[in-house]
């Protein structure tokens, strides 16, 4: 433990507060499960330029799932801090949903967060149907059925939301592309496999870590120039970037909680150090500016 120690740099990834919706999607087999949750989770890496971070929480065996088939659980998370947050999540996932989910062939929906408050998706996405779309209970749940070209279209009535987690991240600091990549992969990989949180960028991971603010007036974010092993020369004495590293990874994570983020943070760190050459494990942080959510890398191993 003392090695992983000197590894992981003593310090926090600060995360911020969201307010997520979760789905339950189903369909007839693996092949097209996937094409759903790729159209279904697409562009939506950062919120930066997108409208929410997306991605899967946990792919779910047919015993586990109300209609006894395969499925993938999908969370869609806006921070806090937007304009109307209630307001934007709902047109979020009524966006995705009716146009990604009831497209897509063999595919069903249910909610999975019973809260108090909740979005009448169910309703609205049934419109499609043209007023042929009808409730009726299948599997044990109360939801719309809407005919479609492919036979018929299954989905929950309501869909719930609550307060979740963005921003939790991890830093790798390699000699090189490729152990710095394999790192982050590791990270990733293990974060997923950690109930109740996604990763949103492609693969897992973002090679373009940014820090809060820019040079320019109209953009929230920009790169973090201090940490590009290329800017290290120009920056000079302004450089953070250790003696010999030349790549520098990052994984997010979001997820339902504090305890969550923790619990993926940490599985994440592990599963890195396996790997030969890392130089260290850091996160980012702007001293509270953008969050109030900490994750101590040092608490965790």
């Amino acid at each position: 433990m003392a090695e992983l120690s000197e590894l992981v740099e003593d310090t926090y990834a600060e995360g911020f507060r969201s307010i997520y919706g979760e789905v339950l999607i189903t369909a007839r087999d693996e092949k097209w499960l996937r094409h759903c949750v790729h159209a279904v989770t697409g562009h939506a890496s950062s919120t930066i330029l997108c409208d929410c971070e997306a991605g899967v929480s946990r792919w779910v065996d047919p015993s586990e799932t109300p209609d006894g088939r395969i499925g993938a659980i999908v969370q869609f998370h806006v921070p806090r801090f937007v304009k109307n947050r209630q307001r934007h999540l709902e047109k979020v996932m009524l966006a995705r949903l009716s146009q990604n989910v009831l497209t897509c062939p063999t595919t069903a929906l249910f909610n999975t967060l019973d809260t108090e408050d909740y979005f009448k998706l169910g309703r609205k996405i049934a419109l499609f149907g043209d007023r042929y779309q009808f409730r009726d209970t299948r599997f044990g749940v109360r939801g719309w059925v809407v005919p479609t070209l492919g036979g018929e279209f299954f989905l929950s009535r309501r869909f719930g939301f609550r307060d979740g987690v963005m921003g939790g991240n991890l830093w790798f600091f390699g000699p090189d592309e490729s152990t710095a990549l394999a790192a982050a992969e590791a990270a990733s990989q293990a974060a997923e496999a950690t109930p109740d949180v996604i990763t949103t960028f492609p693969g897992g991971v973002a090679a373009s870590g940014s820090k809060a603010g820019s040079s320019y007036d109209f953009l929230i974010a920009a790169t973090y120039a201090e940490f590009c092993p290329t800017l290290k020369s120009k920056l000079g004495d302004r450089s953070k970037v250790p003696e010999g590293v030349n790549s520098i990874m990052e994984i997010i994570v979001n997820g339902r909680d504090l305890e969550s983020l923790q619990n993926a943070t940490r599985n994440a760190i592990h599963a890195a150090a396996e790997i030969p050459g890392l130089i260290r494990i850091s996160a980012g942080n702007y001293g509270g500016r953008l969050g109030k959510t900490f994750v101590h890398l040092h608490e965790l191993i």
